[in-house]
């Protein structure tokens, strides 16, 4: 068995790490952020320890043995439950798939840690906010901005929803990459809505813009053609 200030610090480090983590996604103010990561990270410590020490008196019988890893790998199948409701909280659109990813991720830190393998889990924790901290100012540089046309509208409140657009549009909604509506601050009785669409032709991204003004209780439509510029249309 682990002595208990050995036990004690593998838990500490799980819980560090695994704060480290969900500190970046909740800067990001993520569903899931630094209290669930923590807890994922510091639960799958906890499971790993148990995995593979947790059973030693019942070794010591005769004809008796254990796989240690048997625990633990539930683990990777079980932390999908939080994964899955980080995504599906996003509501019609899928969102959430990287903080889904960072938790399964945890998952794994936590288990190198209770598994004493330190160098691993701590290597693994800076790849990790690497990717997410690091890589997402480079993704949004050269992917996204070739890749996606945003828009901004103001719309009549609960006047525009994937359903008129599908009824409005018909299959350019398939490129629908982001589709998020939240009440405007300005007055009640408008929506601000943001809609991403895949990468299309000037041709087509104009005849979309005419498209969209045409929809019922649509007054404004704004083009956010990079980050930082805007055109209104």
């Amino acid at each position: 068995m682990l002595p208990e200030a050995e036990l004690v610090a593998r838990l500490c480090l799980a819980a560090l790490l695994g704060g480290a983590i969900g500190f970046e996604r909740e800067r990001l103010s993520w569903a899931a952020g630094l209290r669930t990561h923590m807890l994922v990270c510091v639960s799958s410590c906890l499971i790993m320890i148990v995995s593979a020490y947790g059973f030693n008196d019942v070794l010591n019988h005769d004809h008796i043995s254990l796989d240690p890893s048997r625990v633990a790998a539930q683990v990777v199948s079980g932390i999908g439950f939080l994964g899955a409701g980080s995504i599906l909280l996003r509501g019609d659109v899928v969102r959430g798939l990287t903080t889904a990813a960072s938790l399964w991720s945890v998952a794994a830190v936590g288990l190198a840690v209770g598994g004493g393998l330190y160098v691993a889990a701590v290597a693994g924790t800076t790849i990790i906010l690497f990717i997410l901290a690091a890589m997402k100012p480079l993704e949004q540089r050269y992917f996204s901005s070739r890749q996606k046309r945003e828009l901004v509208l103001s719309a009549e409140r609960g006047r525009l929803t994937l359903h008129v657009l599908e009824k409005e549009l018909g299959p350019v909604t398939n490129r629908i990459g982001t589709f998020i509506v939240q009440q405007s601050e300005e007055t009640g009785n408008l929506d601000d809505v943001l809609i991403a669409f895949s990468r299309m032709s000037e041709a087509e991204f104009h005849a979309l813009l005419d498209r969209l003004r045409a929809i019922p209780g649509v007054h404004r439509v704004e083009v956010k053609s990079r980050p930082d510029r805007r055109t209104s249309a």
